[in-house]
């Protein structure tokens, strides 16, 4: 694209209606930076937007989606290091204050600011570019395959999920869903060296791709009710109405669950009463705190966590309504989707 050519983005105007729209390209203010957009993926949460299924107070229409992707700086604005020109990099999606008692206390994605995220209330990453605030961004090493990159989003959930279910070598872990954050939580927890790593997914072929990435055991939800309190550790990733309440289930007595999928209304409930004669330790994980992005950052800076292998198709701009029929369609063999601007 020549210079001061206009820029393209993918616009939802409301739910079920979207173009793809020319706009002039954005310039950066006061401690804002323009970022080249290299890779975005798409996941289930961008589908609701599309479908107009996301929660009143979570998207804000007209929208550009897109919160998962990876770019290089561009142009930064006022007051912004210029050092950071030319850097690759992904950026935080809470547009989090930094100042309430929520984010001093590092809880940035409970900010008591008001929700505003990147690709749901501000423009986002379906785009050839994109202005987020310079103190969102985590740079990347020079060289860094910005595709796999792209995921660095949902690797964030991860993290936050084992931040908040402090896996131990030598125990017996389960993880629920074998989608984008199950088979992240897998590769990652496999390198936690657990004496035991299985995979919860009703899907045969997504439960055992799993094995690839470092599982032991494979199961479907029907076998999994034979596994029923074995485990130390069980990271729910699906969001699909049963699994809160199986993943408890799963939960040895004493055990910790850790819930990372989006759950809609009409879900399962947990049961209060094996809730607690169990005594089991239970936490949600909404997005990621500012720690959790570091510590994906830096497992993918440092190798220990390769996202590749679960990208299976990439598009244009002009091929999201294709793209995004893949996402949530139940093909087995469709991982992560990518819009390549």
């Amino acid at each position: 694209m020549s210079a001061g050519a206009p820029d393209r983005a993918v616009l939802v105007e409301r739910p079920g209606v979207h173009r793809l729209v020319a706009r002039p390209r954005p310039a950066p203010g006061p401690g804002e930076v323009l970022v080249r957009v290299a890779a975005a993926g798409i996941c289930l949460s961008d589908r609701e937007v599309y479908e107009g299924r996301r929660a009143p107070g979570y998207v804000r229409y007209p929208v550009v989606p897109g919160h998962e992707w990876s770019g290089t700086v561009e142009a930064v604005g006022p007051g912004v290091d210029p050092a950071l020109l030319g850097r690759p990099c992904v950026a935080e999606g809470f547009r989090r204050c930094g100042t309430c008692e929520r984010c001093r206390c590092g809880e940035t994605s409970l900010c008591t600011a008001g929700y505003a995220e990147t690709g749901f209330t501000e423009p986002g990453a379906f785009a050839d570019r994109l202005l987020v605030p310079a103190r969102l961004l985590h740079p990347l090493p020079e060289g860094a395959d910005l595709r796999a990159a792209a995921l660095l989003e949902p690797a964030a959930v991860v993290a936050a999920a084992l931040r908040a279910g402090r896996p131990r070598p030598g125990e017996r872990i389960a993880v629920v869903g074998a989608g984008t954050l199950g088979l992240l939580a897998v590769q990652w927890l496999a390198a936690r060296s657990p004496a035991e790593l299985a995979v919860v997914d009703p899907h045969a072929a997504r439960a055992d791709r799993a094995l690839g990435f470092g599982a032991t055991r494979a199961l479907d939800p029907a076998e999994a009710t034979g596994a029923h309190g074995e485990f130390d550790l069980v990271v729910e990733t699906a969001g699909a109405p049963p699994t809160a309440a199986s993943a408890c289930l799963l939960a040895r007595r004493g055990g910790r669950v850790v819930l990372t999928g989006m759950f809609a209304e009409g879900a399962t409930g947990i049961d209060p009463v094996h809730l607690s004669v169990s005594q089991l330790e239970l936490r949600s994980v909404f997005g990621a705190s500012s720690a959790a992005w570091a510590d994906a950052v830096a497992a993918f800076a440092r190798g220990l966590l390769d996202p590749t292998p679960l990208i299976t198709h990439a598009f244009p701009l002009d091929g999201f309504a294709e793209a995004l029929a893949l996402v949530g369609g139940g093909d087995p063999a469709v991982g992560k989707v990518l819009l390549i601007p």
